[in-house]
């Protein structure tokens, strides 16, 4: 006889799920590099030519672009946001009431190429 298999719902953040320390944050840098990928490819850039760009080795486009987390910061993933010409705004605002604690979201805006 089979065994039945179990099937847990995700939390709709596969940091937390896998017990990330602040899971909100990892998936943030993980959206921004998915972001940044997108762009060199809807550019059309090889990795030599985004790295040019960036003024990064292509070591670093590679790991980016195979979304190597622990290789990059926030604050150097804004900077290369920058350098593709696209604005960054940081809102901060209070918690909300009907959460318990306060998180760290991203939103992207569609038409990022």
């Amino acid at each position: 006889m089979k065994e039945k298999e179990k099937i847990q719902r995700g939390s709709g953040n596969v940091f937390a799920d896998i017990g990330a320390e602040y899971p909100e944050r990892v998936q943030v840098r993980a959206q921004v590099m998915f972001r940044i990928a997108e762009i060199i490819r809807r550019r059309g850039l090889t990795q030599k030519q985004a790295a040019k760009l960036l003024g990064v080795p292509q070591s670093k486009v590679s790991c980016l672009m195979h979304g190597k987390l622990s290789m990059f910061s926030l604050d150097y993933l804004f900077e290369m946001l920058n350098t593709l010409d696209k604005d960054v705004e940081i809102v901060i605002h209070p918690k909300r009431p009907r959460e318990k604690t306060a998180t760290t979201h991203v939103w992207l805006k569609a038409a990022f190429a």
